[in-house]
């Protein structure tokens, strides 16, 4: 099978290259190689893959950035997906497409989550712009499958709990205050990439959340990888208004799997599971990086 990947270097992208490459047919291409909101460039990787099927992990991601920032967020996440779907559709191809919990208000109660019926209201130009590309992809192709996630953190590229670790390797005694009225499901791009890999082979069409089973807030959550990194540190929980920033974060981004786990292909695990297997697996690399930036 030939798949072209789409933001192949970035954090998901690149386990999703390394994971599938093993048995497919893989062409990454990042955003310096492959512009998704430029037709020609599109055309171009188009040309050289002829891809069955298309995974765009590519997206605008810098949340706070879109609130200013909003063509440029536009044109990746919104034309970028529309390009895509369209030239897939030419080929009749596949199309998987991956989008967020910032579609969501996030007003839920914490005791619940957010299933794949729930009404979407993005408060955020994030939000806005991603939810305008879920609709691009189902306006332009009759083969597709949108995977919203969240929370992602990985071995490659910027997230939460890389930071944290930083944070705390640099001056343990230093207070960190982390938010702690924000719930949601860390997710490990290792385990989503597997759930990918999964989903190729199943006729699953239409729209499924895609997270890590459990949930926590970002402050129970840093508490506990850091734990099981053990690395000193000294975090005090606090709210979101006293931590504000210029785009609105979803107070509630639990995700129910409930699509995948009713078509049997769920692969997710425990949030707490997987951070133990990634600390694991890469807890000297992490030490290293950290310390050296």
């Amino acid at each position: 099978m030939n798949i072209l990947i789409t933001g192949g270097h970035g954090q998901l992208g690149s386990d999703v290259s390394t994971l599938l490459g093993m048995k497919h047919n893989v062409f990454s291409f990042g955003s310096r190689e492959l512009d998704i909101a430029d037709r020609e460039s599109v055309n171009a990787a188009f040309s050289q893959s002829r891809p069955d099927v298309l995974i765009n992990c590519a997206a605008y991601t810098a949340v706070d950035n879109c609130e200013t920032e909003k063509e440029q967020a536009r044109q990746v996440n919104v034309k970028g997906p529309e390009n895509l779907a369209k030239a897939m559709e030419a080929r009749n191809g596949r199309i998987i497409h991956i989008s967020t919990d910032y579609v969501f208000a996030g007003n839920k109660p914490s005791t619940e989550s957010y299933n794949e019926d729930d009404p979407v209201a993005p408060l955020s130009e994030y939000g806005k712009s991603k939810l305008a590309g879920e609709k691009a992809i189902t306006a332009h192709s009759s083969n597709y499958l949108i995977l919203r996630t969240a929370w992602l953190y990985g071995r490659q590229g910027k997230n939460f709990l890389k930071t944290m670790l930083r944070l705390a390797l640099a001056d343990h005694t230093r207070e960190l205050k982390v938010v702690n009225d924000q719930y949601g499901s860390l997710t490990w791009t290792t385990t989503l990439a597997r759930q990918i890999q999964a989903v190729l082979s199943s006729d699953l069409q239409g729209i499924a959340h895609a997270t890590a089973e459990g949930a926590s807030t970002w402050y129970q959550g840093a508490c506990y990888f850091l734990d099981a990194m053990q690395v000193p540190y000294n975090i005090s929980p606090c709210v979101t208004s006293e931590y504000p920033t210029p785009a609105h974060r979803p107070a509630n981004s639990i995700l129910d799997n409930r699509r995948l786990k009713q078509a049997g292909l769920s692969v997710f695990n425990s949030w707490q599971k997987d951070i133990d297997q990634f600390v694991k697996l890469h807890k000297k690399e992490l030490i290293e990086e950290a310390t050296q930036s």
